[in-house]
């Protein structure tokens, strides 16, 4: 716990003079009633004293006191919350490596049983959508809260050759952020014009009115995430590194799953052999990059078991979080109920 104004809290020094104004006038009440000459004729006059209780409201007020002065300090504590994330974009590989067996019964059937029951876990208020790539990206299933949509498109997964994967991760941006018109075939074949501009528009071309695009700091857009499931090997499309800086430069965070083993097997596709390895490297650089996490997942039960803790992950996260207006109700109960005490047994507010 942390405070904004710390130098509040030299107020706290005032509690240990209150605890002694308190037992001064215990002392100096005891002292008054030594002054009559006969105090068993006033204990029997008074009947049976308060004992322990007279102590009660004092003590209860004086921790109201204590809360009061921590929540002027504005104490900031680190609470899990519901995530703010509300959209979240499957990008999945359906290139011919995933029909390796490393993983079984194959790394793509694995990938879509685990796909599957992540969305089953996640709340039904979180939207999401379903990219998959191979030689080329495209979105299968737009962002839906249909679970049953969600489910019938990973069904329909066929395999196809190469693996995109940059282009995987800007198709799930131009998903993500429709207004900004992202033209991947402009990223892809023109090194001269923006993708996040206008189709068909240059660098070179002036933008008018238009409010050129601002960086933000990576992993720092809360409403979106990107889980890119894949073995890692680039074979085409976009440049990954390049995509992950796109997708770092807008904050989006984006959690990369490794399927398979890192020491592969040789697969046979359309008249082709060709030993399909996981690229962990590549995976690790774009979550770094993004501000992401990297899962392994080199069996069914592991990747079972990250979609469960990407779940989790997703929908829950620790804030920095002030806490004054707690310890403020606090105090506020703790000063009520000192007084009620007071009134019921004594007669009177402290």
């Amino acid at each position: 716990m942390n405070f904004l104004w710390p130098q509040f809290l030299w107020l706290l020094l005032a509690l240990p003079l209150l605890v002694l104004l308190y037992w001064w006038l215990q002392r100096r009440r005891k002292q008054t009633a030594l002054r009559y000459a006969n105090l068993s004729i006033v204990r029997e006059a008074m009947g049976r004293g308060p004992g322990w209780r007279r102590h009660v409201p004092p003590l209860l007020f004086l921790l109201a006191i204590a809360a009061m002065l921590l929540a002027a300090a504005r104490p900031m504590a680190s609470i899990t919350l519901p995530s703010t994330q509300q959209t979240i974009i499957l990008a999945m590989d359906v290139s011919g490596s995933m029909r390796a067996e490393d993983v079984q019964p194959n790394r793509l059937v694995a990938s879509q049983n685990a796909a599957k029951a992540f969305l089953a876990d996640l709340p039904r208020h979180v939207k999401v959508g379903i990219v998959a790539f191979a030689g080329s990206a495209q979105v299968v299933q737009p962002v839906t809260l249909s679970r049953e949509d969600l489910n019938a498109a990973i069904d329909k997964f066929q395999l196809q050759r190469a693996t995109a994967i940059g282009s995987a991760i800007v198709v799930s941006l131009s998903e993500l952020f429709p207004q900004q018109r992202i033209s991947l075939t402009d990223l892809t074949y023109s090194r001269n014009t923006d993708p996040f501009a206008p189709r068909g528009r240059s660098l070179d071309q002036p933008r008018g009115e238009e409010k050129p695009f601002q960086p933000v700091e990576p992993g720092s857009y809360n409403s979106a995430a990107i889980i890119l499931l894949t073995d890692g090997q680039r074979t085409t499309g976009v440049d990954t590194a390049e995509a992950a800086k796109m997708a770092a430069e807008r904050g989006v965070r984006v959690y990369t799953v490794g399927v398979g083993t890192v020491e592969g097997e040789v697969i046979g596709f359309e008249g082709w052999s060709m030993r399909v390895r996981l690229d962990e490297d590549t995976l690790k650089d774009v979550a770094r990059t993004t501000r992401g996490e990297y899962f392994y997942a080199g069996t069914a039960e592991n990747l079972k078991q990250v979609y469960q803790s990407l779940s989790t992950r997703l929908t829950v996260e620790k804030k920095e979080t002030e806490v004054a207006g707690l310890l403020a109700l606090v105090a506020s109960v703790l000063a009520l109920a000192a007084a009620t005490l007071s009134l019921l047994w004594f007669n009177r507010i402290l």
